[in-house]
């Protein structure tokens, strides 16, 4: 796909980290963006500069994006691209040890729950909204493509470490309905990928010291860095123009492979 101004896209988690920095980098395609996000204070700004609109949306109602879409779509026309970034991260072992009488409590199911459903199911809910606007459009290309649909996952999918049972549960999700996902949607030119990022710089991060980011950096092999948000999105990028890539899952982590803590 050409990304041109007649081309609109709708990213979810745009007001910061991966969506924002994917935000940034359609919009400086020409490509007109719709924020979605819970953060106004961040996400208006960002919106106003890059020419876009905001809205504030909860990727786990229901009502809050088709209200969010319909404003979206409202502003710039039925999106061809979708970008999912919105998610949530909440470290607990599947049992902890009660210190005081030594009894095993295991994992509530309101947290386990709230990734999952944040995740997993509102990046479920968002594919199958996009994918019926997209799926009444006329085609933008001579393959007769409608549009692209950009999923994150994590290398958390494959190799979760101890304390991610919830995280890497919802991403694993992720991970695993790309192609069922890509073969329902291919009659319609529609495309589909999903990102597996390693240890990337957004604000997860935000709580941790110096001296753990730099631990976390130096088990990376190459480059021993945290991965750069502008690095996410300029994949993400890549997967809307180049039309052959469709159904796959890409790990962009440096040869990371995850300890188990």
């Amino acid at each position: 796909m050409q990304l041109t101004k007649d081309i609109a896209a709708v990213v979810t988690g745009g007001a910061s980290g991966l969506g924002a920095a994917t935000a940034r980098a359609l919009a400086g395609k020409g490509v007109r963006v719709a924020l979605l996000d819970l953060n106004p204070g961040l996400g208006e700004p960002l919106a106003k500069e890059l020419g876009g609109v905001f809205v504030k949306a909860d990727v786990t109602d229901e009502a809050s994006i088709d209200a969010a879409l319909a404003a979206a779509r409202k502003a710039h026309g039925q999106e061809r691209i979708l970008v999912n970034c919105a998610g949530i991260g909440i470290a607990k072992r599947i049992t902890r040890r009660v210190k005081e009488t030594g009894a095993f409590q295991p994992h509530d199911l309101a947290t386990f729950a709230k990734v999952i459903h944040v995740n997993l199911i509102g990046t479920f809910m968002m594919m199958a909204k996009s994918a019926a606007g997209m799926q009444t459009t006329e085609p933008v290309t001579a393959d007769g493509e409608r549009g692209v649909m950009i999923c994150t996952s994590s290398v958390a999918a494959q190799d979760g470490q101890i304390g991610q049972v919830a995280y890497s549960a919802s991403k694993g999700g992720v991970y695993s309905m790309t192609l069922p996902v890509a073969r329902d949607l291919a009659q319609s030119g529609i495309r589909v990928c999903t990102i597996l990022p390693g240890l990337f710089l957004t604000p997860m991060f935000d709580s941790l010291s110096e001296e753990a980011r730099r631990s976390l950096a130096a088990s990376v092999p190459f480059p021993a860095r945290l991965g750069s948000p502008t690095e996410y999105a300029a994949l993400a990028v890549h997967i809307c123009e180049n039309p052959m890539l469709n159904g796959e899952c890409i790990r962009l982590d440096g040869a990371l492979r995850m300890a188990p803590r």
